[in-house]
């Protein structure tokens, strides 16, 4: 749409996130748009020196007294978060030939026609193909090494990229294991796991079916038995302490940067509300799987008790009766634009991922 003489995209935040922590940033779009007939137009703009950037406007300090006075949950909303896109309108003069679908240009929206004829010239897009494209708006630009010694990474969306990598990694080095092993990347875990991508769809239990069915071996008793018998590490970020704000973790059982994976029992908020709760046995048997692999591993919980918490994947697998703890890089920042990892904890949650893929055996 075009207002005050710019062209913008309406968007919709996503997950828990400081709204006001995604104004003024240089961000870059990625998605899919799939045209009626089918075609997917893959778009990734914003990434490469060349390509222009966008971004979301703030309030100029010379006349935000009352935005500032606002509580912070506040001072951005979220119908505020619209995508500026472009500011220079449709040339139309005498010899300007017929707009799109033979229309000519308004005046009135000449930078909003503008960027659909570039949209139309570079990607094939037309205005009604957004109603059928899946856009994600993200900070622009490559993850960089941070600190004088490079020792962490800054980059978006480590929650769970830092640990989604691991994972995959680990997958495809470990090599022939002696039980069934598998990397599940699922979708939608910041707003509950929900629809066909999410944890909470049937996909995991269909495949292993399906799998099952292909060995002879289906039946519903042995899928149950399947699931039940299984082990899981619940592959997310833990909160790693921040000396800036330090009242607000427990220093005696928190995750530090550098320390290794970090192993969270328990999740949830307050009284545990929402967590999975590993138990001890499954616990002990990790313990001796990482010791012997030599893994840096570390236990934390998601900050002081009554504080607030968090919650992962690791319930809705549990349901099944399988053996699951939450196991992940701590993170800086988290749900921030720009969050910040330790190399070291990287490179001990893909060892620690490859130990548990080569040995963990536990049955319930």
């Amino acid at each position: 749409f075009e207002e005050g003489g710019l062209a913008m995209l309406d968007t919709h935040y996503y997950g828990g996130i400081k709204k006001y922590q995604y104004v003024t940033l240089p961000l870059a779009i990625h998605g899919v748009v799939v045209k009626k007939s089918g075609e997917t137009v893959i778009l990734q703009i914003g990434e490469d020196e060349d390509d222009p950037v966008f971004f979301i406007s703030d309030l100029l300090i010379h006349l935000a007294q009352d935005q500032m006075q606002k509580p912070a949950s506040e001072a951005v909303e979220g119908e505020a978060l619209d995508l500026i896109i472009g500011s220079k309108p449709l040339i139309i003069d005498a010899n300007t030939k017929a707009g799109r679908e033979g229309k000519e240009p308004s005046a009135k929206g000449a930078v909003r026609d503008a960027i659909l004829t570039i949209l139309k010239q570079n990607y094939d897009i037309e205005e009604a193909d957004f109603e059928s494209a899946e856009l994600e708006i993200v900070p622009a630009g490559r993850a960089r090494e941070a600190g004088f010694d490079r020792s962490m990474i800054l980059s978006y969306g480590q929650d769970d990229r830092a640990c989604a990598y691991p994972s995959f990694r680990a997958q495809m080095e470990t090599g022939k294991t002696a039980r069934t092993s598998c990397t599940l990347l699922v979708d939608k875990e910041e707003i509950g796991s929900v629809g066909a991508t999410g944890m909470r769809s049937r996909f995991f239990e269909n495949a292993l079916a399906e799998v099952m069915a292909l060995c002879g071996q289906y039946s519903e008793l042995g899928l149950r038995r399947a699931l039940a018998n299984s082990c899981m590490l619940s592959s997310d970020v833990s909160s790693a302490f921040d000396p800036g704000y330090a009242a607000r973790f427990e220093t005696k059982n928190t995750a530090y940067l550098g320390r290794g994976l970090a192993l969270n029992k328990y999740t949830g908020s307050r009284g545990k509300s929402g967590s999975n709760d590993a138990n001890a046995e499954y616990i002990a048997h990790l313990r001796r799987i990482f010791e012997e692999a030599e893994v840096l591993t570390q236990t934390a919980e998601l900050g002081r008790v009554d504080a607030g918490g968090g919650g992962t994947i690791a319930y809705i697998l549990a349901l099944y009766g399988m053996n699951v703890i939450d196991s992940g890089v701590p993170v800086l920042s988290m749900h921030s634009p720009w969050e910040a990892t330790s190399k070291a904890d990287i490179y001990e949650a893909c060892r620690g991922y490859q130990a548990f893929l080569q040995k963990a055996s536990l049955r319930s």
